[in-house]
């Protein structure tokens, strides 16, 4: 990730700042531009989410679903919100989401998807110095999550665990650093930039070593909306073809 982009995302996680905005606009208009889609996100989720320099969303995701909105003839707006209310507020706050959301059957019995465009899988961190290496040793700690992410359901399922869960990630790392939880379990990319900024109290272990299946991030979409399904994934198959995406990946996510 770049130097400036790596800044922005981590001032970003000390004081992330909603945006306000109100209401479904998928079908209104939006002047020359054609139709207007708002979008969800929850910018507390470097690189693929964060609050830029400018004091607006930005990262991959935002990247994208612009890219995708401008492919499609949407102009896009977005709206910063807690992840936890995001599937819940499709189909009136918002007309889809986008925020480093795994495709899980729980959340496909409310929202459908768009194809995957990135694969992950969750991480561990840990204090320096912590005893924490395996799936076994999570058992009966305190592990801190953020709330309605995957990491939170895998925490869940640890035999004795007290899991904590936060609206942001950065909070859980926060009193992991204070010594309040044992190790957060987040996922990999904003690990590594939580790992970046607090190299000198934590470590990044790999979710490899703890048995964490891979994950597909989609976009989240209303359900049965195949109309506006099959507009998305036509942008997404037409930027991936293009150049456009390796392009937004080698920007914000690799660099």
């Amino acid at each position: 990730m770049k130097k400036k982009i790596l800044a922005a995302a981590m001032a970003a996680m000390v004081t992330v700042t909603a945006l306000t905005g109100c209401g479904s606009a998928a079908s209104s208009d939006s002047g020359s531009t054609g139709k207007t889609l708002v979008v969800g996100t929850n910018a507390a989720f470097p690189p693929f989410e964060y609050v830029g320099d400018d004091g607006k969303p930005d990262g991959f995701d935002i990247a994208l679903i612009k890219a995708i909105g401008e492919k499609a003839g949407y102009e896009v707006q977005i709206q910063d919100m807690e992840f936890d209310s995001l599937v819940s507020s499709i189909g009136n706050k918002i007309d889809v989401a986008i925020a480093g959301m795994t495709v899980t059957e729980e959340r496909k019995n409310t929202v459908d998807f768009s194809d995957p465009y990135y694969e992950a899988v969750q991480n561990v961190l840990v204090p320096k110095g912590s005893d924490i290496a395996t799936a076994a040793d999570l058992q009966g700690k305190k592990i801190g999550v953020q709330l309605g992410t995957t990491g939170e359901f895998i925490a869940d399922e640890i035999e004795g665990a007290e899991v904590s869960a936060y609206n942001k990630a950065v909070d859980a790392v926060n009193d992991l650093n204070n010594g309040r939880v044992d190790c957060v379990i987040v996922d990999k990319n904003p690990a590594e930039v939580f790992g970046a900024q607090f190299s000198d109290k934590v470590d990044v272990l790999d979710g490899t070593k703890f048995d964490f299946e891979p994950e597909n991030y989609a976009i989240a979409l209303p359900k049965g909306d195949t109309e506006l399904a099959d507009k998305i994934n036509s942008a997404l198959k037409e930027l991936k073809a293009d150049g456009t995406y390796d392009s937004l990946v080698k920007k914000y996510i690799e660099e």
